[in-house]
Order: structure tokens, then C-alpha cells, then sequence
């Protein structure tokens, strides 16, 4: 329990006002509830003649009589004389009256109790789900590299659902239960604590078997998330991969795999519910043991002459003590979801805890535009701190220049071009750009001044106009087509179903390549950067569509500061400066012409490709 408040107490100071007026409905169900039992005193002693005695009325300040005794004698008195004036048969319809109005009270504060816990169990879900989201937006890419990105989405979907589960439960538990417990067995002490204290020395054997079953339910539930998030991986990569799935015929192996995935997840998930479910008989079972050996010591007493109460003050006793078991089997069943939210609660916070290195400093430069060049100033870095990616690296990138990297595969290119917006940072050297260090730099205003065209066209499930505007807040139409058309796109996108407002599908499926990266690149022409990366922006394009694209893109580089990486040498002959990378370090730079007169690795490059 300490740990679960420990968890969720955060999320919770919100709703303070909420808790409060569950709190104050639940004790008032509870004391009402406590009433509408004593009406079952007066039925047993008098209207079936249980009780002979005639009562006289105590004034209810008169000292001489304790207030215990004065609320039961006067409560005999009054129901005595309900009876002599009316008829027994009346006198039972008026306590039947009686208890149907407590009864509606009691129902009706019970159920403000829940409706005022509602906004709570649904309030710090949302809280929890937009923090998650909240932290992957600002986690920087590394984090998404070393995780499984179906692991990923099991922990804001399944994980999630399973701590809205466990609040939901739990709250209601962990307040309403209390106070029933706390007023049922207030009232078994004022009734008799003796019999009370005899009581509570049976209590800890319910507890303790309670805590048996739930006892390794935290360990068993992290488990079962861990296969379902194995499952959710793989469907995701079948999904991503479904195309090289059904060419290379692999269908009965991927169907394998996920099978052997899925019977572990349920083998665990199966253990789980069965220690779960052994919750109720088991609870059942000690609390009935219990109300026999309470039973038993009660009538020895009463038989025995020397019993501090009447036997059907016992009776209404054994009553109270009954109704105290159902709040102690709900929160032996809230102990067992907070272990299988806590369980989840800690996958979340894998996320939630993930230390981000990408930090601004405290007062931040706010920057523009460029004004002079990008520098990189003996450059090292790597992803864990082991292997060097990138080595001494120093380049000058000047306004208004192109700028072409070139080389191998895994030479660094790509990171090389994430090191300028700060997608991960630099374990040596300095990045500047006109004299200022990338890292005394806003973030906003540093990716602010770089747009983006990638080798893979990354678009949104949205309408055509939403993905090219997705970078300018208030774009308007007239903005927009004009940029499709500076990117060869206006005349495809009007042939489209909606035009501007057709959708465009999950990453853009429903384009072609050429399509998509045309969108691409109007979404960057309308961000209007003054620093511009092209990451391969043609390499998987057929000849008409990269004719179209390397169109669209000299359009989009001119006046701008362009760091272009290609595979095709072709696109990039026109570049003021190429830089080749071979193994994390610049091998070669010069013009097109002055690296092919160098006959060096650049030369090398080339001929295969003309070859």
C-alpha cells in the first residue's frame, strides 16, 4: 500500500477537493448504514416479544445515566409507544418506512461517494497517459533506438489500461473501505469492546492469509506484460514487414514465433488470474471461520450468565461484524490490482524516469537565422561511449553554401547531419553556429532554423494540406499551394479525390514514393529554413521521379545553406564543397573536379558508379 501511494500520491494532489467529498459521502453511507442496522434491535424485542420490559423514559440530560444506556432505553421507549398507539402490524410498516428512508440515504450518499471518485480514477489516467506522451516527445532519439518500439506502445496502451484498472480499484478501496471498517468496528466497541478485542485478535489470521495469495502477484504481473509486450513487438514488425513476409514465404515461421509468444503469455497470464481468483473463497472461507469462532466465545458468554450485552444485541453485533468482512474482501482484492498496477506502474516509468542528456542551459540564446556559417571543431562522438562514430571532425559550413558528405555506408554521414539540431549531443569538440555553441542555443529556435528532407518521406495520417502546413502554425491555403508548387506537387495533389484535403494514410501509403517525397519537400520550402539537410532525398526514386524531386530541390536550395548527403554522386556534382567520410572521419574535400583529379576515394566512388 506504502508504495502505492508513494506512486500515484503525486497524481493525486489535484483532486484533493474531490477526495475529500468521497470521503465525507462514504463516512456518511457508513454512519447511515449503522442505523438503518439498529432498527433491527427494537423488531427482535419487542414486535416478536423477545424483550418483556416496559421502559421509562430518560432525560436525555440527566447525568446519572450513561449515554450508551440513554440512547438505548430511549430508543426502546419510543418504539414501545409506537406500538401501543398504533398496531403491531402498523408499528412494522412504520420501521419498514423508517428503513427505506435510511436506506435511500445511505444508497444516495453512497452512490455521491462514487460519483465524486469518478473524476479521479479517469483524471490521473489522463494525467499519466499525457505525461507519457509528454516524455517521448522530448526523450531524444537514442532512447527510441535501444527500445522495441512495440514494447513501447504496450507500455502507453496495455500498461496503462492496467494502472487505470488498478486506480479505479483501488481508490475506491483504499477510501471508502477504511471508513466502513473504522465506523463497523467503532460501533462493535461501543456495543461491547470485550467481545471487540476478542475480535481483533482473530483479524490477523484473515490478513495473513490474505497476504499469502498476494504475495508474489507483483512479480507474476511484471512477467505477464513483458510476453504481452513481445507479442506487440512482433505485430508490429509483421505490419512494417508484411511485404517481405509473404515474398520470401514465411508466414507458418512468423506464425510460430508469435504462437510461442502468445502461449507464454498466457501460461503467465492464466498463474495470475488463478492466484487472483483464489482471492474470494479464500477471503470467504477465513471470514466465515472467523464469525464462527466470534459466535462461539459470544454465546459461552451469553450462556453463561455474564455476557456484557443481550442476546439480540449480540445478534445485531454478529450483523456489524458480517457487514465488516465484505469492505476487508475489497481491499484484499484492491491489494492485488495495486501489485498488478504497481507492476505495470513500473514499466511506465521506465519512460517517465529515462534521463534526457539533450538539456538547455538555464538562459538559453535565442537565434534566428544564420548569419555567417556552422562550424564543427575537432568532433567526436558515439552512441554508447565505446566505439567513436564520428572522429575529429572539423568542417565549415558557410551561409549560403552546399555542402555534400558522401561515402560508404556507416561512414557517419547521417549522424553527423543529427549533431547540427541536437538530436544527440557531441562527446568532444564544438559545434558552433556564427560563434555560439549549438548547446547555449534554445532548442526551439535551433530546430527552428534547420528543415528537414530525409530519404524517407515521413508523412502523418492527415489531409495533404495538414502534412505540408504540419511545420507552420496558421499556414494559409494560398501558402500552402504555393509551396506544393515550387515542389512539383500542386498538379498531382489537384488530381487527387479532395484535393488539399485528401487524406494521405498511414505514412503517406496511399502516394507513391516520388509523391510522398514531393510533399516532403513542399513541407520544407513552407517552413522556409535558412539551414536546409538532405538525407538521400532521391536515392529511392525512379528516374522520372527524381528528375522531378532534384527539380523541386534545387528550387528549395537556392539562397539557403544546404548540407546534402547523397549515394548518388550525380546529384551533388554541383556542390561548393564535398566531403567524403570513410570510417567516421573526413577522408577528402574539395569540388567535384578537384577530388576526381585527387584520384582518391572519391574517384574510387565515382567510377563504380559510372561503371
Amino acid at each position: 500500500m506504502k508504495d502505492f501511494f508513494v506512486t500515484i500520491g503525486g497524481y493525486l494532489k489535484p483532486y484533493r477537493l474531490n477526495i475529500f467529498w468521497t470521503f465525507f459521502m462514504n463516512l456518511l453511507s457508513a454512519v447511515l448504514n449503522i442505523f438503518s442496522f439498529a432498527l433491527l434491535l427494537p423488531i427482535l424485542n419487542i414486535l416478536f416479544k423477545v424483550d418483556q420490559t416496559k421502559y421509562v423514559f430518560i432525560a436525555w440530560d440527566d447525568a446519572t445515566v450513561g449515554l450508551k444506556e440513554r440512547i438505548i432505553n430511549n430508543g426502546y421507549y419510543y418504539s414501545q409507544q409506537m406500538i401501543d398507539l398504533f398496531s403491531p402490524a402498523t408499528a412494522m410498516l412504520i420501521f419498514g418506512g423508517i428503513l427505506a428512508v435510511l436506506t435511500l440515504l445511505k444508497t444516495a450518499a453512497y452512490f455521491g461517494g462514487s460519483a465524486t471518485l469518478v473524476p479521479i480514477t479517469t483524471g490521473v489516467v489522463r494525467d499519466i497517459r499525457n505525461k507519457i506522451y509528454r516524455k517521448i516527445l522530448s526523450l531524444p532519439l537514442s532512447f527510441f533506438t535501444e527500445e522495441k518500439k512495440g514494447d513501447i506502445l504496450t507500455r502507453v496502451t496495455s500498461d496503462v489500461n492496467e494502472v487505470n484498472t488498478s486506480i479505479g480499484n483501488s481508490i475506491d478501496a483504499l477510501i471508502k473501505n477504511p471508513i466502513l471498517i473504522l465506523v463497523y468496528i467503532g460501533t462493535m466497541c461501543y456495543i461491547s469492546w470485550e467481545l471487540t478485542l476478542f475480535t481483533l485478535f482473530v483479524v490477523p489470521l484473515l490478513a495473513f492469509g490474505i497476504g499469502a495469495i498476494g504475495k508474489k502477484l507483483k512479480a507474476k504481473s511484471l512477467y505477464v506484460q513483458q510476453k504481452l509486450s513481445e507479442g506487440t513487438s512482433q505485430i508490429e514488425e509483421t505490419l512494417g514487414g508484411l511485404r517481405i513476409i509473404k515474398a520470401f514465404v514465411a508466414e507458418r515461421k512468423m506464425d510460430n514465433r508469435y504462437t510461442t509468444v502468445n502461449n507464454e503469455y498466457r501460461r503467465a497470464n492464466m498463474m495470475v488470474s488463478i492466484r487472483q481468483s483464489a482471492a474470494h473463497p479464500v477471503s470467504e472461507f477465513l471470514g466465515t471461520c472467523m464469525i464462527v469462532v466470534v459466535l462461539w466465545f459470544g454465546g459461552t458468554l451469553i450462556f453463561s450468565g455474564n455476557s456484557p450485552i443481550d442476546a439480540s444485541t449480540f445478534i445485531y453485533y454478529l450483523v456489524i461484524l458480517y457487514s465488516t468482512l465484505q469492505p476487508l474482501k475489497d481491499i484484499s482484492k484492491a491489494g492485488y490490482s495495486i501489485q498488478k498496477g504497481l507492476a505495470s506502474m513500473e514499466r511506465i516509468n521506465k519512460i517517465l524516469n529515462a534521463e534526457n542528456n539533450i538539456r538547455e542551459i538555464s538562459n538559453p540564446v535565442a537565434i534566428s537565422t544564420l548569419n555567417d556559417k556552422i562550424s564543427f571543431q575537432s568532433v567526436h562522438f558515439s552512441y554508447n561511449e565505446q566505439k567513436e562514430v564520428l572522429s575529429n571532425i572539423n568542417l565549415t559550413i558557410p551561409k549560403g553554401k552546399t555542402i555534400a558528405l558522401v561515402g560508404q555506408s556507416g561512414s557517419g554521414k547521417s549522424t553527423l547531419v543529427d549533431l547540427i539540431p541536437r538530436f544527440h549531443d557531441i562527446n568532444e569538440g564544438e559545434i558552433l553556429i556564427d560563434g555560439v555553441n549549438i548547446k547555449d542555443l534554445s532548442l526551439l529556435s535551433l530546430r527552428n532554423l534547420i528543415g528537414n528532407v530525409s530519404q524517407e518521406a515521413i508523412l502523418f495520417n492527415d489531409t495533404v494540406f495538414n502534412n505540408i502546413a504540419f511545420g507552420v502554425d496558421g499556414a494559409t491555403r494560398q501558402q500552402v499551394e504555393d509551396a506544393a508548387r515550387i515542389a512539383n506537387a500542386h498538379e498531382f495533389i489537384m488530381e487527387m479525390e479532395h484535393g488539399y484535403d485528401t487524406n494521405v494514410g498511414d505514412r503517406g501509403c496511399r502516394l507513391s514514393g516520388g509523391q510522398r517525397q514531393r510533399i516532403s519537400i513542399a513541407r520544407a520550402i513552407l517552413k522556409n529554413p535558412p539551414v536546409l539537410i538532405l538525407d538521400e532525398a532521391t536515392s529511392a526514386l525512379d528516374t522520372e521521379s527524381e528528375r522531378l524531386v532534384q527539380d523541386a530541390l534545387e528550387r528549395l536550395m537556392q539562397s539557403r545553406t544546404t548540407i546534402a548527403i547523397a549515394h548518388r554522386l550525380s546529384t551533388i556534382k554541383n556542390a561548393d564543397e564535398i566531403c567524403v567520410l570513410h570510417e567516421g572521419e573526413i577522408v577528402e574535400r574539395g569540388t567535384h573536379e578537384e577530388l576526381i583529379t585527387k584520384d582518391g576515394y572519391y574517384r574510387k566512388l565515382h567510377d563504380m558508379q559510372s561503371l
